[in-house]
């Protein structure tokens, strides 16, 4: 399966600290790649994967503030686009704006929609609904004027996160200090429950931080250590009392709550959005209506095994359970749209199709090649665009390259091999009286078609 991940251009894929949606597009990405499928990633050039990187931002524009957002956004998601019929499907992550893309492309598009910034931006998904595909990450998450193939929950990779049986006394924030978030609500928590805190994440809102959270840092009962990369979060959440989650909206997931619970340490959420999905109350954490039932649950984090806390990740929230989930996602989608112009070796595009003559784009991977064939019916005449190949005909092999030609007689035995590392183009001219797809004859195949 060739599969385009579309991954956002705000941070690195997979971020060097802050971005849940790259982190997420990466863990897929790489165990797709590991998995034996052919993916290619569209993300910055920084990134890091064993999947083909495809960019066209050398950076993510909230860590180089001389990129434009809207600019390279544009020609990132163009991109893709330009190379949409490579590809069996694409694996949009970039929220809205791709969608308005699609019907520029027959491949089909499935967009995990991670949240939903503002109610305004619901009318672009109702335009395309029904003609693309929705995947959800929570049920919670779902919006009831839009259809969706299935919902998906994150998964995350458990080597990446030690489980501690043993924690140290503070309580800890790791999120965006945002009103959303419940950061000053935190500081709350920790205060009347007498326990340090420990906070980190990037500052979305300064006038918030200023106001709500600055003037409690003393490097003592309250620190703050900016955003944390995957090695200093793994260790602050393994020795933390509990995690603090004190949101005030519906939130879509949550990917520090199963991080935290990977590493043993339970999770104090309040009760909206997702959390009932990932927390099971009074047995891996608890679930709150607010700053005082929270301040009570701190006492009782004692009684929460924190072993069960990790099976409950590696139960239900790892990456192999998500990727199983998203390729039986890609299966369904093509067996729905099924496409006679794809081929395990390529792609065509019929560019017109007479009585006398029918003309085609014919797109060959590479390392691939078609099958060893004949045509009772037609002659054909091939015309090398771009990329190279080796020809065969009755047995005689030749090199054809950009700018070359080549007449196919009917009846002869024939096929041609991508050998280079770019796609092989090539317009076909096909003359005779029949030009049915059933008037090939194969003779060898590399696919069982033969």
């Amino acid at each position: 399966m060739r599969i385009a991940m579309l991954s956002p251009i705000a941070w690195r894929t997979p971020p060097l600290h802050y971005g849940p949606w790259e982190k997420v597009a990466s863990l897929l990405t790489e165990a797709l790649v590991g998995r034996g499928h052919d993916v290619t990633l569209f993300a910055t050039k920084d990134s890091l994967t064993h999947a083909h990187l495809h960019a066209v931002c050398a950076r993510g524009y909230e860590e180089d503030h001389d990129i434009i957002p809207k600019v390279f956004e544009c020609l990132h998601i163009s991109e893709l686009f330009d190379h949409a019929e490579e590809f069996d499907i694409i694996h949009n992550h970039f929220d809205f704006l791709p969608l308005s893309y699609t019907g520029h492309t027959r491949t089909p598009v499935v967009t995990t929609i991670h949240g939903f910034s503002s109610p305004k931006i619901l009318p672009v998904f109702r335009k395309y609904n029904k003609k693309t595909f929705y995947v959800s990450i929570s049920d919670a998450d779902r919006n009831p004027d839009l259809d969706y193939i299935q919902t998906i929950h994150h998964g995350i990779d458990l080597n990446e996160f030690d489980f501690q049986p043993y924690p140290e006394d503070y309580l800890l924030f790791l999120g965006r200090f945002h009103p959303d978030k419940g950061a000053k609500e935190a500081v709350e928590i920790a205060r009347a429950s007498g326990r340090k805190l420990v906070m980190a994440g990037i500052i979305q809102d300064t006038a918030y931080f200023n106001e709500y959270i600055k003037p409690f840092i003393d490097n003592d009962r309250v620190t703050y250590l900016g955003s944390v990369g995957p090695e200093k979060r793994n260790d602050l959440l393994g020795k933390a009392f509990a995690l603090l989650h004190p949101i005030n909206f519906d939130e879509p997931f949550g990917l520090s709550v199963i991080e935290s619970m990977a590493c043993g340490t339970p999770v104090i959420a309040v009760k909206r959005g997702s959390m009932p999905e990932l927390i099971r109350d009074h047995e891996n954490g608890f679930l709150v209506s607010g700053v005082k039932e929270a301040i009570l649950a701190v006492a009782r984090i004692s009684s929460i095994d924190r072993a069960f806390c990790r099976r409950t990740v590696s139960d239900h929230f790892t990456i192999d359970r998500m990727v199983e989930n998203y390729i039986r996602v890609y299966e369904q989608i093509l067996e729905m749209t099924k496409r006679e112009d794809h081929r395990p070796w390529g792609f065509y595009q019929i560019l017109s199709n007479e009585n006398s003559f029918k003309n085609k784009k014919i797109v060959v991977y590479p390392g691939k090649r078609l099958s060893l064939q004949r045509h009772q019916h037609r002659d054909e005449h091939w015309f090398v665009v771009s990329g190279k190949g080796i020809w065969t005909l009755n047995g005689v092999e030749q090199r054809l390259v950009a700018g070359q030609s080549v007449d196919i007689p009917r009846k002869s035995i024939h096929r041609i091999q991508n050998d280079g590392m770019e796609n092989l183009v090539f317009t076909e001219v096909q003359t005779g009286d029949y030009f049915g797809e059933d008037d090939i004859e194969r003779l060898g195949d590399d696919f069982g078609r033969s």
